[in-house]
Protein backbone atom coordinates (compact mmCIF):
# COMPACT_ATOMS: atom_id res chain seq x y z
CA UNK A 1 0.00 0.00 0.00
CA UNK A 2 1.33 3.49 -1.07
CA UNK A 3 0.56 6.36 1.45
CA UNK A 4 2.22 9.79 1.35
CA UNK A 5 3.67 11.58 4.75
CA UNK A 6 4.83 14.90 5.24
CA UNK A 7 8.67 15.10 3.73
CA UNK A 8 10.87 15.92 6.95
CA UNK A 9 14.59 17.37 7.81
CA UNK A 10 15.11 13.86 8.33
CA UNK A 11 14.80 13.07 4.91
CA UNK A 12 17.46 14.88 3.87
CA UNK A 13 19.96 12.83 3.01
CA UNK A 14 17.99 11.01 1.24
CA UNK A 15 16.13 13.50 -0.99
CA UNK A 16 19.81 14.29 -1.74
CA UNK A 17 20.49 10.82 -2.51
CA UNK A 18 17.31 10.27 -4.49
CA UNK A 19 18.02 13.65 -6.68
CA UNK A 20 21.75 12.06 -7.66
CA UNK A 21 19.77 9.38 -9.57
CA UNK A 22 20.36 9.48 -12.82
CA UNK A 23 16.83 8.53 -14.00
CA UNK A 24 15.88 12.28 -11.62
CA UNK A 25 18.20 13.99 -13.55
CA UNK A 26 16.92 12.94 -16.81
CA UNK A 27 13.70 14.34 -16.07
CA UNK A 28 14.49 17.67 -14.24
CA UNK A 29 18.60 18.29 -15.08
CA UNK A 30 18.67 22.05 -13.74
CA UNK A 31 16.71 22.26 -10.52
CA UNK A 32 18.50 22.78 -7.40
CA UNK A 33 16.20 21.80 -4.80
CA UNK A 34 18.37 22.94 -1.64
CA UNK A 35 16.79 20.43 0.23
CA UNK A 36 18.22 21.70 3.22
CA UNK A 37 16.65 25.46 3.19
CA UNK A 38 13.53 24.21 2.04
CA UNK A 39 12.79 20.84 4.25
CA UNK A 40 12.65 23.71 7.00
CA UNK A 41 10.44 25.87 5.50
CA UNK A 42 6.47 25.07 5.46
CA UNK A 43 4.66 28.05 3.17
CA UNK A 44 1.27 27.66 2.97
CA UNK A 45 1.04 27.38 -0.64
CA UNK A 46 3.37 23.93 -0.88
CA UNK A 47 3.51 20.50 0.31
CA UNK A 48 6.39 18.03 0.19
CA UNK A 49 5.80 15.29 0.47
CA UNK A 50 7.38 11.59 0.90
CA UNK A 51 5.44 8.42 -0.79
CA UNK A 52 6.01 5.07 1.42
CA UNK A 53 5.20 1.28 0.33
CA UNK A 54 4.65 -0.41 3.14
CA UNK A 55 6.45 2.14 4.99
CA UNK A 56 9.75 2.33 3.15
CA UNK A 57 10.03 5.50 1.53
CA UNK A 58 9.00 5.15 -2.55
CA UNK A 59 9.57 8.41 -4.17
CA UNK A 60 8.89 12.53 -3.20
CA UNK A 61 5.97 14.46 -4.75
CA UNK A 62 5.65 18.49 -4.38
CA UNK A 63 2.20 20.19 -5.03
CA UNK A 64 2.22 23.77 -4.79
CA UNK A 65 -0.33 26.56 -5.43
CA UNK A 66 1.47 28.08 -8.61
CA UNK A 67 -0.71 31.48 -7.50
CA UNK A 68 0.86 32.03 -4.45
CA UNK A 69 4.00 30.34 -4.88
CA UNK A 70 6.62 33.23 -4.06
CA UNK A 71 9.20 32.37 -6.90
CA UNK A 72 6.45 33.27 -9.77
CA UNK A 73 7.92 30.08 -11.56
CA UNK A 74 4.41 29.44 -13.76
CA UNK A 75 4.01 33.45 -14.49
CA UNK A 76 0.60 34.07 -13.95
CA UNK A 77 -2.01 31.41 -12.87
CA UNK A 78 -5.49 31.50 -11.27
CA UNK A 79 -5.88 30.84 -7.90
CA UNK A 80 -7.85 27.78 -8.25
CA UNK A 81 -4.90 25.53 -9.76
CA UNK A 82 -2.16 23.66 -8.34
CA UNK A 83 1.08 22.00 -9.80
CA UNK A 84 2.95 18.71 -8.91
CA UNK A 85 6.03 17.73 -9.38
CA UNK A 86 6.73 13.65 -8.75
CA UNK A 87 9.82 11.33 -8.71
CA UNK A 88 10.26 7.75 -7.66
CA UNK A 89 13.64 7.26 -5.89
CA UNK A 90 14.92 4.19 -6.73
CA UNK A 91 15.05 2.23 -10.42
CA UNK A 92 13.85 -0.91 -9.63
CA UNK A 93 10.91 0.86 -8.68
CA UNK A 94 10.01 2.13 -11.76
CA UNK A 95 7.54 1.00 -14.17
CA UNK A 96 5.48 -0.91 -11.55
CA UNK A 97 2.49 1.05 -11.06
CA UNK A 98 4.00 3.07 -8.30
CA UNK A 99 3.77 6.37 -10.34
CA UNK A 100 0.35 6.27 -11.17
CA UNK A 101 -0.85 5.28 -7.72
CA UNK A 102 1.34 8.47 -6.14
CA UNK A 103 -0.06 10.83 -9.12
CA UNK A 104 -3.84 9.44 -8.30
CA UNK A 105 -3.11 10.26 -4.37
CA UNK A 106 -1.72 13.41 -5.66
CA UNK A 107 -4.62 14.23 -8.05
CA UNK A 108 -7.09 13.51 -4.75
CA UNK A 109 -5.44 15.63 -2.40
CA UNK A 110 -5.02 18.50 -5.12
CA UNK A 111 -9.16 17.94 -6.04
CA UNK A 112 -10.26 17.86 -1.98
CA UNK A 113 -10.41 21.50 -1.96
CA UNK A 114 -13.18 22.38 -4.15
CA UNK A 115 -12.11 25.84 -5.10
CA UNK A 116 -9.02 23.64 -7.50
CA UNK A 117 -10.57 23.51 -10.69
CA UNK A 118 -7.06 22.18 -12.50
CA UNK A 119 -3.75 20.61 -12.06
CA UNK A 120 -0.79 21.82 -13.92
CA UNK A 121 2.81 19.81 -14.35
CA UNK A 122 5.95 20.46 -17.14
CA UNK A 123 7.78 17.72 -18.26
CA UNK A 124 10.38 17.90 -20.27
CA UNK A 125 9.96 18.47 -24.49
CA UNK A 126 12.27 15.35 -24.17
CA UNK A 127 10.39 13.41 -22.19
CA UNK A 128 8.21 11.60 -24.01
CA UNK A 129 7.52 8.51 -21.31
CA UNK A 130 6.53 11.26 -18.91
CA UNK A 131 4.15 12.75 -22.13
CA UNK A 132 2.60 9.18 -22.07
CA UNK A 133 2.17 8.66 -18.35
CA UNK A 134 0.03 11.56 -17.92
CA UNK A 135 -1.89 11.51 -21.18
CA UNK A 136 -2.76 8.03 -19.86
CA UNK A 137 -3.76 9.63 -16.38
CA UNK A 138 -6.10 12.05 -18.20
CA UNK A 139 -4.06 15.46 -18.47
CA UNK A 140 -4.04 17.29 -21.66
CA UNK A 141 -0.73 19.07 -23.63
CA UNK A 142 -1.55 22.97 -23.09
CA UNK A 143 0.81 24.82 -24.26
CA UNK A 144 5.02 24.12 -25.10
CA UNK A 145 6.80 26.45 -22.72
CA UNK A 146 10.66 27.14 -21.24
CA UNK A 147 11.26 27.36 -17.72
CA UNK A 148 14.53 28.23 -16.68
CA UNK A 149 16.11 28.35 -20.38
CA UNK A 150 14.40 24.97 -20.34
CA UNK A 151 12.03 23.55 -22.59
CA UNK A 152 8.44 21.68 -21.75
CA UNK A 153 5.03 20.89 -22.27
CA UNK A 154 2.53 22.07 -19.94
CA UNK A 155 0.24 19.38 -19.36
CA UNK A 156 -3.39 20.38 -16.91
CA UNK A 157 -6.49 17.97 -15.40
CA UNK A 158 -9.53 19.82 -15.20
CA UNK A 159 -11.38 18.73 -12.46
CA UNK A 160 -14.24 18.21 -14.78
CA UNK A 161 -12.36 15.83 -16.52
CA UNK A 162 -11.98 13.78 -13.53
CA UNK A 163 -14.94 13.45 -12.29
CA UNK A 164 -16.50 13.55 -15.49
CA UNK A 165 -14.96 10.42 -16.26
CA UNK A 166 -15.63 8.71 -12.72
CA UNK A 167 -11.67 8.48 -12.29
CA UNK A 168 -11.86 9.39 -8.78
Amino acid sequence: MITLRHASTDDLELLKYWDAKQHVIDCDPDDDWNWEEELCRDPEWREQLIAELDGEPLGFLQIIDPHAEETHYWGEVGQDKRAIDIWIGEERNLNKGYGTTMMNLAVQRCFSNPTVNGILIDPLKTNTDAHRFYERLGFKKIEEREFNGTACYVYELKREQVFKLGKR
